[in-house]
């Protein structure tokens, strides 16, 4: 037997997130798509809002006293909702810190909001918060999940520290979030249609906010960066392949029909055999230049080397006899090592120091590799990876390699990256950065 006052509460709490949602409509048209994608569903087992991507679930109690109380909180929430969804926060879990990751969506989330000129969202921006947005606009560039995750899980936090932004900043439940089967079907069909609806929330939003200077500035920061499509590093490096031929059987030439029938027609003489070679798509040779003017710590630097070489070293990616050159360079060439085999890829990274400080200047880096080539310590030279933030002095002719600038999330200037240079944003949550494995290289 249904309770009636149960009914009750659960009808009127949904006819309030109506209200809700056309206060948002009249304020911001462009949420329209994404706030209706999230259709209010009553659950008095939760003691705050939640969403999976398909829905928003909350306590009947929780909309009926905050709508009494202040409304401009239910829109906060409302909202909070959807673009955690428009950010797809809740479809990037896999390998994050619960706590830490939920942290810093809801922080970046809270930092659109609060950069809003809705009247219905509005709320006083108290110290913790201008000063938090502060210094992690200092830090990160970007107020986007990935780069302030990055930047708190580099630093540490306290307990306390934790306690309050929690305080500050925590907003809803982020049970519901798929954090053991991000990749599931249902899961990746949900973010595909999340993704659709932010690009169509960044079209409607550069309409609606034309003319209308600072309007949205964050939320199209962000939702720029949420559109940026996450291309694979690894899949990235294969453009540096060169065509060669290795000794290595080729089975793909090899008719076993043939050679049976040979066998079997002349005792053991077979009328084929495999070819004791075959043409292939490797990584020969290739330059490394790492910006020590930038500012990121040693390990990061670190793990970009490591996460590079793991690429590297795989059998289908590099050939036997490779050449790598790593370069260090700020205004001037600081560091010069070249990596022949494993053991020196290790002994590298074990023993890495930045040396630099100095100004940005991409120039000298060319400049010595065009000596290093004339002097034929490369044979042929597959490409130029530039790990940077992009605040420097390009060069004004197009290098004879093919070059790649490698920015990190939300830490790079690329408003100066010249019309012939390649370009690829690195996100470290994606680095496995895998030990080195046994295989030993020959060297050059």
């Amino acid at each position: 037997m249904k309770d009636p006052q149960a009914e009750w509460e659960n009808n009127l709490s949904r006819e309030i997130w109506q209200e809700i949602r056309t206060r948002l409509y009249l304020s911001a048209r462009y949420l329209d798509a994404a706030l209706a994608a999230l259709p209010p569903v009553p659950d008095r087992r939760f003691t705050g809002v939640a969403t999976d991507g398909a829905r928003l679930v909350y306590p009947p109690e929780h909309a009926l006293r905050l709508f009494e109380q202040n409304p401009n909180l239910l829109c906060r929430e409302y909202l909070h909702l959807a673009l955690h969804c428009i950010f797809r926060h809740l479809f990037q879990t896999e390998g994050q810190d619960p706590r830490l990751w939920g942290l810093c969506c809801d922080i970046a989330v809270e930092a659109v909001i609060d950069s809003l000129p809705c009247p219905h969202t509005r709320r006083a921006l108290t110290y913790t918060r201008a000063e938090t947005y502060r210094r992690l606009r200092e830090k990160c560039g970007t107020l986007a999940a990935g780069p302030i995750c990055r930047y708190y899980a580099q630093n540490g936090l306290s307990e306390q520290e934790y306690a309050r932004l929690e305080a500050e900043f925590r907003t809803d439940d982020h049970s519901l979030w798929p954090w053991d089967a991000p990749h599931s079907a249902a899961v990746q069909q949900l973010a595909q249609q999340w993704k659709k609806r932010a690009g169509s929330m960044q079209a409607d939003l550069s309409s609606f906010s034309r003319g209308q200077a600072g309007e949205g500035d964050e939320l199209s920061a962000q939702l720029a960066d949420a559109a940026m499509p996450r291309r694979s590093y690894r899949e990235f490096l294969r453009r540096f392949c060169i065509l060669r031929e290795e000794l290595h059987p080729d089975p793909d030439s090899f008719d076993p029909g043939y050679y049976a029938y040979g066998l079997s027609l002349y005792g053991n003489l077979p009328l084929i055999e495999p070819q004791e070679s075959r043409e292939a798509f490797k990584v020969q040779e290739l330059a490394i230049v790492i910006d020590t003017s930038m500012s990121c710590s040693g390990e990061l630097v670190r793990r970009f080397l490591q996460e590079t070489f793991s690429i590297l070293r795989e059998t289908e990616s590099f050939f036997h006899k490779v050449h790598l050159r790593i370069l260090q360079c700020d205004n001037e060439i600081r560091a010069d090592a070249a990596v022949t085999c494993e053991e020196e890829m290790e002994s590298y990274l074990d023993n890495l120091q930045l040396k630099g400080g100095g100004g940005t200047d991409f120039r000298p880096a060319f400049t010595y590799l065009d000596y290093l080539c004339r002097r034929h310590a490369f044979h042929k030279l597959a490409g130029v990876l530039y790990f940077t933030d992009g605040m420097g002095r390009y060069p004004k002719q197009r290098p004879p390699w093919p070059t790649a600038f490698l920015f990190l999330e939300g830490q790079y200037d690329d408003s100066a990256l010249p019309a012939w240079a390649m370009k690829q944003v690195l996100y470290p949550d994606q680095w496995r950065a895998a030990p080195l494995q046994e295989r030993k290289f020959d060297q050059v």
